[in-house]
């Protein structure tokens, strides 16, 4: 027996309708919270003690440089390479680290008080770990590169890039690379940097803690501290991110999250980007939180975050975002009035807003990998 092809799309509609009807509702339970510290992801910001999926062995288990290396080139899908918290490589040298499809680099970040495995660089330009295919996860390690300074210098060093689908970065410390901690290059989607503190990422003109130039990236429950931006987006066709649950610290020397636009690439556009939400996050100290370097295409929203500026102060863009029901200052003064940039202005709106920019999305970002 067939259906018709009436009766699919009925059912491709039904279905469509319960998902967003599920993600509405999860937003809602949320609209009377406040930046990072009410926290619902069930792990700690930051990770570390606490967090509920680490691992504590794999099937390699590795101690050595070379051991790391030849494990790496053998592992197959669904294996895991272990490294136990006792053991300090140095990955000096050995840049490029290729990562399988579907293969977990894993260390035990706080398991029973352990730090994790410290993977580290303090030599060596260029990139550490690149992913080689989708579902690649790195979870639980100290992976450390040579520049902790801001200063502007010619070397150029990057802790993890990813150029593929559902990577995932999660319950690691990733510090001292002074161009960026984590990279999401063109090709990648579906990404989930989640519940790791990411630090010392600073370098003069560059220096981002995350950097996206894909679609789909969702940024949950890190802590940030001593980057030029916390986040930064190279804001083409296509880029757009989701930030959530995360701490962004005062020490910052630019605004702490970004979208870049068309003046930045030079592309003679306003466009920053397809979407932003930024939502549930925590901003300290007195630079600006976020800018938003020209018009997103389908929109930015801005809520339910805490920042410590006041409103006139907190964001820019020059349209299509909308910015409600946050709180300001170190008694959480409520958000007077929604409002919205238009033609690089800000333009309040009483009524506030009855429907979505961006796409309806799981407040607690995605889902587990198959």
């Amino acid at each position: 027996m067939h259906n018709s092809p009436c009766v699919l799309s009925l059912v491709a509609i039904a279905l469509a309708f319960s998902l967003t009807n599920t993600a509405c509702q999860q937003l809602k339970q949320f609209d009377a919270l406040y930046g990072c510290e009410a926290n619902p992801t069930g792990n700690p910001i930051g990770g570390g003690e606490g967090y509920s999926d680490i691992k504590s062995t794999g099937d390699f288990i590795v101690r050595t440089r070379q051991e790391l290396l030849d494990a790496l080139k053998q592992a197959q899908d669904g294996q895991v390479v272990f490294v136990p918290g006792d053991v300090e490589i140095d990955l000096g040298g050995a840049m490029g680290i290729r990562i399988p499809s579907r293969v977990t680099l894993a260390g035990d970040r706080g398991l029973r008080g352990s730090a994790g495995a410290l993977l580290y660089n303090r030599t060596t330009t260029g990139t550490q770990f690149v992913t080689d295919g989708e579902y690649v996860r790195i979870t639980g390690l100290r992976i450390e590169g040579p520049f902790a300074g801001g200063e502007l210098i010619a070397e150029s060093a990057t802790g993890i890039q990813t150029t593929h689908f559902a990577t995932e970065v999660d319950n690691c410390e990733i510090f001292n690379w002074n161009i960026q901690g984590v990279y999401t290059g063109l090709g990648a989607s579906q990404v989930h940097v989640h519940h790791n503190h990411i630090h010392h990422c600073q370098r003069s003109g560059y220096g981002y803690g995350v950097v996206v130039y894909s679609s789909d990236v969702r940024i949950i429950g890190n802590t940030f501290d001593y980057c030029r931006h916390h986040i930064a987006a190279g804001g083409a066709p296509g880029c757009s991110y989701q930030a959530a649950w995360n701490y962004f610290s005062e020490n910052c020397t630019s605004s702490l999250v970004d979208m870049h636009g068309g003046r930045d690439r030079g592309d003679n556009t306003d466009i920053a980007g397809d979407w932003m939400a930024v939502h549930h996050n925590t901003f300290a100290g007195p630079k600006r939180a976020i800018g938003i370097r020209g018009t997103p295409s389908q929109g930015a929203e801005i809520h339910n975050n805490w920042f410590s500026q006041p409103p006139e102060e907190t964001n820019a863009s020059t349209g299509n975002t909308r910015v409600y029901n946050n709180v300001y200052g170190p008694d959480k003064t409520p958000q007077e009035m929604a409002f919205e940039f238009v033609n690089a202005e800000r333009v309040m709106r009483p009524e506030g807003f009855s429907d979505r920019l961006v796409p309806i999305i799981n407040p607690l970002g995605p889902q587990a990998a198959p």
